[in-house]
């Protein structure tokens, strides 16, 4: 078959687009009009049933299906496409047997590699992460840093021969792997964020555009699909036999949306954090090319549109289940907790930046705009508490129905905590965990807060308020190993009724007050951006004198973090990634940019109208022209 001739049957067959036998993601633009793909993998063929097609590896889709390519022609022309890509994207997927005509490229990796047996080259040979840890743990040798960087490579995962993202743990003493071996969106942004900073910008390029494909996959959980534009909690790369013939294997990326995840819930940070990567990957590379590619226009689109549906709730925070962020097990966050609202907020300013001007995102845009005045005067105004906050909730009226009510959602006073009135301090405040009709959630929730602060969602004033009880409660909250990632804890009778008696959230352990050293990162940029390197400094310094003798685990239990977790995994990746980019951005404060968010004028001109027009004073339905829902 001529060059030609090939070309004409890919165009045919993959919508009209050129496609390459071994596709290059660059060129999957056609890619976003389909929602449901089967499975995504990369072949490498060999064995009599492939010789006619002479062992060309391929990408293969349930509704778009690529022959394989023959000829010298065409592998000229793959090679000449291939040319005009960065290096970093191609696919590596060398051929199980040579092919007459053309010259395999030696340095290709072979894709018969073990997806995640991985390791650090030392002196040209490829070392495993046990002989890592062996020289760093044993010898002592070279920095804390050092150590991470070694720790961090060790834990990349390969698919196709091209770096993809980290494993979530790599303890090789632990036998119960359970799926701490994929790669998890939001586990991967500190490592992203940290190759980012180091200059090694494939990794984060692959991961940003293959975790795009496996949006929307048709899998479900008891015959329930997952929402159009939800990106996966995470996925694996297995390497597995071709059917029908043994000398051959392929490479597929398997996502979980949640069906295999304790409590089966759907993720809600995912796609919120893919987008804050997006734009931190163009910040930094420079590469703008990414964003503007119409796949991930796409496929940010999609995204915004499943976070903006319209729904019975009235709110403008996203109504979310226990379980679908961060803290991934009942932890009575259910509702509109603080950490996917700082997130969302922070993924709409990203997305607003990002979106291409078009007459088909123009509605788009506008209901972005109208959901980032609300949320943010929303939060601003109800989510804010201090010591003049609580003196006003104490004398509370209730049942109060008007518009002009001040206690709009009903709080009774007697909710206020006994353990709220000795935590807060004179000077300082922080944004409460949750709001919803007759219940505040007063705990405090460290990634919210530090990501509110981060993304602007907070005030200048507040910002500085939670950096101030950060320091005045240091004790509480950073303890001897950073950092909280709530406070306080559940306990008593409390405990068995929210958590369900969760064995594994017991007090001060795992996500009911213990203490996760991957908040680092978040911490340090919230200071850098507020001008307050120190108290970052001071946690960087106090979490080096232990985390690498306890082989950076995953948190830390008790009040004062004295403990490794009960069910910590040791060599914890985003334990890793987040010492490191708190390390880097102390280094050079300016790298943050690529993270912070800064409140442009036109949204603090509207949000100091509403805020002059006074919520609790008399406001009925008409007298607010704009449409912003409060």
């Amino acid at each position: 078959m001529t060059m030609a001739a090939s070309e004409a049957v890919l165009r045919a067959l993959s919508g009209g687009l050129p496609h390459t036998c071994c596709s290059d993601p660059c060129n999957n633009n056609w890619k976003s009009l389909l929602f449901f793909k089967s499975r995504v993998n990369c072949r490498n063929n060999g064995g009599s049933l492939y010789q006619k097609s002479k062992n060309c590896s391929r990408m293969l889709w349930k509704y778009t299906w690529i022959n394989a390519c023959q000829g010298e022609d065409v592998a000229c022309y793959v090679e000449t496409q291939r040319a005009k890509r960065l290096e970093s994207m191609r696919f590596k997927c060398q051929r199980a047997d040579s092919v007459s005509g053309v010259t395999a490229n030696e340095n290709l990796p072979p894709i018969s590699r073990p997806v995640n047996t991985v390791g650090v080259t030392v002196n040209g040979n490829v070392a495993s992460a046990a002989t890592v840890r062996e020289k760093s743990h044993k010898a002592h040798e070279g920095s804390v840093e050092e150590e991470a960087w070694d720790l961090l490579r060790a834990s990349v995962v390969y698919y196709c021969g091209n770096p993809i993202g980290t494993i979530a743990a790599n303890d090789p003493s632990d036998t119960s792997i359970l799926n701490y071996d994929q790669v998890f969106i939001r586990d991967f942004i500190p490592s992203g964020i940290a190759f980012l900073l180091k200059g090694e910008y494939d990794i984060v390029r692959n991961f940003i555009l293959y975790t795009l494909q496996l949006q929307s996959w048709e899998k479900t959980m008891d015959c329930h699909s997952p929402g159009q534009g939800l990106m996966p909690a995470s996925f694996k790369v297995r390497t597995v036999p071709l059917d029908g013939d043994d000398s051959a294997t392929e490479d597929i990326l398997d996502p979980d949306f949640g069906e295999a995840a304790i409590g089966r819930v759907a993720p809600v940070d995912s796609g919120l954090w893919w987008i804050i990567l997006l734009r931190a990957y163009g910040k930094c590379s420079g590469d703008l090319s990414v964003q503007e590619r119409v796949d991930v226009q796409t496929g940010i689109k999609m995204i915004l549109k499943l976070c903006l549906a319209d729904g019975f709730d009235m709110f403008p925070t996203l109504l979310v289940t226990d379980g679908s962020c961060m803290i991934d097990r009942r932890m009575g966050i259910h509702g509109h907790p603080l950490e996917i609202q700082a997130l969302f907020y922070s993924a709409l300013l990203c997305a607003r930046e990002m979106l291409a001007p078009e007459d088909g995102s123009a509605d788009l845009i506008r209901a972005l705009n109208n959901r980032l005045v609300a949320l943010s005067f929303h939060i601003r105004e109800y989510y804010w508490i201090d010591m003049k906050k609580i003196n006003e909730i104490y004398r509370y009226k209730t049942e109060e129905y008007s518009y002009d009510a001040v206690n709009k959602f009903n709080i009774y006073p007697d909710q206020i905590p006994s353990w709220l009135v000795d935590f807060m301090p004179n000077r300082g405040g922080y944004l409460i965990g949750n709001l919803q009709p007759a219940h505040m959630d007063f705990r405090f929730f460290s990634l919210g807060n530090l990501w509110s602060i981060i993304s602007s969602l907070a005030t200048v004033d507040q910002s500085h308020a939670i950096l101030d009880l950060i320091e005045a409660k240091w004790a509480d909250l950073v303890t001897e190993m950073p950092f909280k990632i709530c406070y306080p804890s559940l306990e008593g009778q409390e405990w068995r009724i929210i958590t369900g008696s969760d064995p594994k959230n017991t007090p001060w352990s795992y996500h009911n007050g213990g203490s996760w050293p991957t908040l680092l990162w978040q911490l340090t940029v919230a200071c850098i951006k507020m001008n307050r390197p120190k108290i970052a400094e001071r946690a960087v310094k106090l979490a080096e004198r232990r985390i690498s003798r306890d082989k950076w685990p995953e948190y830390y239990d008790t009040k004062k973090a004295r403990f490794i977790g009960k069910q910590a995994r040791l060599f914890q990746t985003w334990s890793i990634a987040g010492y490191l980019v708190a390390k880097i951005l102390l280094d050079n404060p300016s790298a943050a940019r690529i993270l912070v968010n800064e409140e442009d004028s036109e949204l603090l001109n509207t949000l100091s109208d509403m805020i002059n027009a006074n919520p609790r004073r008399k406001r009925g339905r008409v007298g607010f022209k704009q449409p912003f829902i409060v």
